[in-house]
């Protein structure tokens, strides 16, 4: 039985622009995914199934029981209102005071006992006790996720829509949501780039340009269809190409064998026929050249035609790839030192970090891990010198090193992203910089556009662009949490251009599929 249908749904922010045109799809007792590139409206059209934006056109049906977790929630919001239990607590409140009206008791319902009930979920979770009336600011940032995410085991919707629910979330509260996604029982719809999630689903929607493409598998089943694809689409490449080097052979032996002909016409006909006979033979001679050349244009065309459309289509299916300057790092090069470090942020007693002690010697890839609130940003940034350090010492022994983290908010908004890279590698020519911005997804008319205009994870693979394209990429690479808000496509470019990288790296991350992926050395927990 469905629980949610769409029939012909269209959307657009004008009436000239549409965003979706005739998305058609329904959701059953089941557990989907939901993938596509940033911006392509994954967000736009969760609004739109959960009634905050009116599509232009559509019939939906959607069930009266319907739970949705956006990405973001009000810092001032309170842990009663987050969890859903307000309003019942209020009435608890009122009952207790004296107050007798019936309204109370059918606000309350079966739930005497939820302020408990909800206190026991909290619990759980290892959420720190607070009061109701708290707001979610009080918490960390994955505190507060998991206090959302404890409305769903609440309220057991019949449709449960989460978008990008790993945000923040450290690796007890990502176990909890993998569990709890792996045992939803009812429709649950997820917004998510992180794979571990995704490959505990039953199928996979992915939205795109082309519309809305539905693949019967968690990820695993959608990474080999996805690369079926791609050897469908360059096969398709080849024939089109091969169709068009024989339609231009054939034009041309056309084109040769009309000439023949003509030569041929001309010497056996002249001064055997009256000057009318021979113009006319002529001019048939040369409509029929005219329609043979034509009907070869129109061959031509076509066959040009199906090669852009399928270097397109293999362009879109094809993952980038790299080739990048080699940082120089020596094996035993002794990159960082760590003695003693202590860090203590104002108005705290206790410090953040304490007698923290760290050596990395060569192309080592470290990662630090630890809970929400453990210190890992805390060290990236004592050890790239932005914040001060109360005790200790730390000593990068490399000439070169860089740190990104993922908002980037030095980056100039107005500048246009090929200036950008420039401006980073003075030395490249402007068709070196589009070349190495392309290799990195920026193509074409990509390079032209305004850094206020990019993504976050945009903005990551921009300054990984300007960073490791130099004439002499940094030595040691320090990056904080690149994977967050970025989508599958861009998690995918990251990890190709950190495999490729052959410096000292350093990187935060609660995305275990992407620690493997660029094959991590070393961990550190804190």
């Amino acid at each position: 039985m469905s629980v949610l249908v769409v029939d012909q749904l269209s959307f657009g922010w004008s009436p000239d622009t549409l965003l979706f045109e005739n998305l058609s799809f329904s959701l059953g007792h089941e557990r989907v995914g939901l993938l596509g590139e940033n911006g392509a409206g994954k967000s736009t059209l969760i609004k739109l199934l959960v009634g905050e934006l009116s599509p232009s056109r559509s019939h939906m049906s959607r069930p009266e029981k319907l739970l949705y977790l956006p990405q973001l929630a009000s810092p001032a919001t309170s842990i009663a209102r987050a969890l859903g239990i307000d309003g019942k607590l209020a009435a608890l409140r009122r009952l207790e005071a004296g107050d007798g009206d019936e309204a109370n008791y059918a606000l309350i319902g079966n739930d005497w006992d939820i302020e408990d009930l909800a206190r026991r979920v909290l619990d759980d979770l290892a959420v720190p006790e607070r009061k109701w009336s708290d707001p979610l600011s009080t918490l960390s940032g994955g505190q507060a996720m998991r206090v959302r995410l404890a409305r769903a085991t609440l309220e057991q919707p019949d449709l449960l829509i989460l978008d990008e629910p790993t945000n923040d979330l450290d690796a007890a509260g990502l176990d909890h949501l993998y569990e709890l996604v792996a045992t939803w029982k009812t429709a649950l719809l997820v917004v998510s780039h992180d794979r571990t999630l995704l490959s505990k689903v039953d199928r996979i929607l992915e939205l795109s340009t082309l519309g809305l493409k539905s693949y019967g598998g968690p990820y695993a089943f959608y990474r080999d269809a996805k690369s079926t694809e791609l050897q469908a689409a360059e096969r398709r490449l080849s024939d089109a190409e091969k169709q068009l080097k024989t339609a231009r052979r054939d034009a041309q032996e056309r084109k040769e064998r009309d000439a023949r002909r003509s030569r041929q016409g001309k010497r056996s006909k002249a001064g055997s026929l009256p000057k009318m006979v021979v113009d006319g033979m002529k001019r048939r001679a040369q409509a029929t050249a005219g329609r043979t050349q034509r009907l070869a244009e129109r061959e031509i065309m076509t066959a040009k035609s199906d090669v852009e459309a399928a270097r397109d289509d293999v362009a879109i299916q094809r993952s980038i790839t790299f080739d990048i300057p080699s940082s120089g790092l020596p094996a035993k090069k002794r990159v960082l030192d760590v003695e003693g470090l202590t860090v203590r942020y104002e108005n705290t007693r206790a410090p953040v970090l304490q007698d923290v002690c760290l050596q990395l010697v060569g192309p080592v890839r470290l990662a630090v891990s630890g809970s929400n609130g453990a210190g890992k940003s805390t060290l990236l940034k004592a050890i790239s010198g932005l914040i001060p350090i109360e005790r200790g010492s730390v000593r990068i022994g490399v000439d070169r090193h860089a740190y990104l983290r993922q908002d980037l908010l030095d980056l100039d908004p107005d500048a246009r992203l090929l200036d950008y890279f420039q401006s980073c590698n003075p030395e490249q020519r402007p068709n070196e910089a589009r070349a190495a911005l392309a290799r990195f997804g920026f193509r074409n008319l990509a390079a032209e556009c305004p850094i206020g205009h990019l993504s976050g994870g945009e903005r990551l693979r921009a300054s990984l662009a300007a960073t490791l394209m130099s004439a002499e990429p940094p030595q040691l690479l320090i990056l904080d949490e690149p994977t967050n808000h970025m989508d599958l496509d861009s998690i995918e470019t990251l990890e190709r251009a950190l495999t490729a990288y052959d410096g000292a790296l350093i990187v935060t991350s609660h995305d275990r599929y992407f620690l493997d992926a660029i094959g991590i050395d070393e961990e550190i927990q804190l």
